[in-house]
């Protein structure tokens, strides 16, 4: 019993004193998970802990039960909206641009250590994948807004490519342990095994689970374990068929989000808790597994590894796999540069030790070097590159709770905003304030009172609104309850244009209004919105742009995959040379 309070009292003293430094830490921007890897570092072997820890197989178990936490809780907060315009590009990274980042790390590794190009291949493969845990983590916590496309094809290619990860893992160890044996047919076998049995256990189980758990009511943190318990099920339950896992869950969470009635905003926090208690517990026990004196004898080549992954193999990657889809170059580099590793890459560095590779020990210790210098270079930098890329979009005022009605059929919600004293809501009645389509104020919080809204009279600093709204209001309200509003209109311009033009009004009529004449091949007999969208030539999403005869018409707000607005800025000096003014 003794024994067993002292390793609760280590357990939870290392994680307290974790959470305390990484809230001090974040403050100059480093990334919680980096802080937990350190700490368990420090907690080991050559740290001041002490603690003697080298059970790969217990971390092998505890990285498994975590990541499956992990794309849960991602695939719970992707909207199939997304789908429309990351799917394509992010199933594309997350397939053959593994193989390629796997192959160009291979080649730089095998002239850094003098590998042969087995080993060498294989360490490209374990460092080949971004990773689930540092992506959502990360984007979520970085403290800017990213448009559709680029939060979606990151999301989903860290949550869609460890199959490929895996699969290229597993191959290649048989193909340093038996080097006269390598079955390609039955490498390609598994390939289509492990995504086709984990697409398809994943998309009919979360089918299946989106149907059911509405029906089942326990209690918000109840229902939270109850959909983390259908999550790690589905999990198990696919690798035991032979397909991916990691695969099925986060599809399972995709498919329970985007069910008829999905998850309250309540279950959703709980489930947000979960998958950091996850993180936490996993990072902090890779730390401990890490020896760091062996580091040092690798630091340098390996640093060298970790650079050319980095500023290299993947931006080299990105922009081959992303050529087909016509991404401004702005994003093809932010999304180079948002390539974290974190937590997969040293699961997966346990595979060879398992399996008895040798050299599996300078494997492992140059894939923890890679996750180091990625969590610190990229995951440090995260917002500060978004803005110095240009694809932060506008702020938004994030709604203090969502609750979606259960007799709305997913489509209405309730949901509350604060009111701040330089918001552009703050002193006007809520009569007169210009509500999106559908939506409807019902209460005022003053002083922790209820009141009417026609009761309330002006809104001040500090009251709360309830609204009524379908899901596709929350973008204008999120406007307009924005402090400072002044400079956050200032920044929308600067972002999108000077104006802001409904996308349903006739092109040719705002064309016209501007002095704008475009050539006889660009149709102008539809909408605006029409004539963005013909000439992007994908699947639009906010932040878009395209010129039309020296005006640059921009999408400023989506309705689902329905451009809603459109702002348009105009050339220097007014409209074109020439053109009415």
């Amino acid at each position: 019993m003794e024994a067993l309070n002292h390793v609760l009292l280590a357990g939870a003293l290392t994680l307290l004193f974790a959470l305390l430094l990484g809230a001090a830490s974040s403050r100059i921007g480093l990334p919680f998970l980096l802080v937990f890897l350190v700490v368990g570092m420090l907690a080991g072997e050559d740290g001041p802990g002490g603690i003697v820890f080298d059970d790969h197989r217990l971390s092998f178990f505890v990285g498994n039960l975590a990541l499956a936490v992990i794309l849960l809780d991602g695939g719970l907060r992707t909207r199939f909206a997304s789908f429309r315009v990351g799917l394509r590009p992010a199933l594309v990274l997350a397939t053959a641009g593994v193989v390629l980042t796997a192959a160009l790390v291979a080649a730089g590794a095998a002239w850094a250590f003098g590998l042969d190009w087995r080993r060498a291949a294989l360490l490209g493969a374990i460092v080949g994948s971004t990773d689930a845990a540092a992506v959502f983590a990360l984007l979520k916590s970085a403290g800017v807004r990213l448009g559709d496309r680029i939060a979606a094809t990151l999301e989903i290619e860290s949550g869609a490519n460890d199959p490929m990860a895996v699969f290229l893992t597993v191959g290649l160890i048989g193909v340093v342990l038996a080097p006269t044996a390598a079955p390609l047919g039955s490498l390609a076998l598994e390939l289509v095994q492990q995504f086709g049995i984990g697409a398809g256990a994943g998309l009919a189980l979360g089918h299946v689970a989106g149907r059911a758990l509405p029906r089942i009511r326990l209690g918000a943190g109840l229902d939270a374990l109850l959909v983390c318990a259908v999550g790690v099920s589905v999990f198990a339950l696919t690798n035991e068929v032979g397909g991916s896992g990691f695969l099925a869950v986060y599809l399972a969470g995709i498919m329970i989000a985007n069910a008829t009635v999905h998850p309250s905003d309540d279950v959703l926090r709980a489930m947000d808790g979960l998958a950091w208690l996850a993180q936490a517990g996993m990072f902090l026990l890779l730390g401990l597994l890490v020896t760091p004196h062996e580091l040092v004898e690798v630091l340098v080549p390996a640093l060298g590894v970790a650079a050319f992954l980095m500023l290299v193999a993947r931006p080299a990657t990105v922009w081959l796999c992303l050529v087909p889809f016509r991404f401004p170059a702005r994003e093809v580099w932010y999304i180079s540069w948002v390539g974290l590793r974190g937590a997969v890459p040293i699961v997966l560095a346990i595979f060879p030790l398992l399996a008895g590779v040798p050299a599996a020990e300078l494997l492992f210790n140059v894939a923890f070097v890679v996750v180091l210098a990625s969590l610190l270079a990229q995951g440090t930098t995260v917002g500060l590159a978004a803005r110095a890329f240009g694809v932060a979009l506008p702020d938004r005022a994030e709604p203090l709770s969502r609750i979606q009605l259960a007799g709305g059929h997913g489509h209405y919600e309730l949901m509350e905003f604060d009111v701040e004293v330089d918001s552009p809501v703050c002193g006007a009645p809520v009569a007169l304030i210009d509500l999106p389509p559908g939506a409807r104020a019902v209460a005022v919080m003053r002083g922790g009172a209820p009141l009417a809204p026609e009761d309330a009279g002006p809104l001040a600093g500090g009251d709360i609104v309830a609204f009524l709204a379908p899901e596709s209001a929350i973008g204008r309200l999120e406007e307009m309850f924005l402090a400072d509003a002044a400079a956050a209109t200032a920044k929308r311009h600067r972002s999108f244009g000077e104006f802001f033009i409904d996308a349903d009004a006739p092109a040719a009529d705002v064309l016209a209004l501007y002095g704008v004449r475009p050539p006889a091949y660009v149709r102008i007999d539809g909408t605006l919105g029409e004539l963005v969208r013909a000439r992007l030539l994908r699947p639009p999403a906010e932040g878009d742009a395209v010129g039309v005869a020296g005006i640059v018409l921009t999408v400023a707000e989506m309705e689902g995959a329905r451009i809603s607005r459109i702002a348009l800025r105009l050339p220097r000096g007014g409209p074109p040379a020439g053109r009415p003014r």
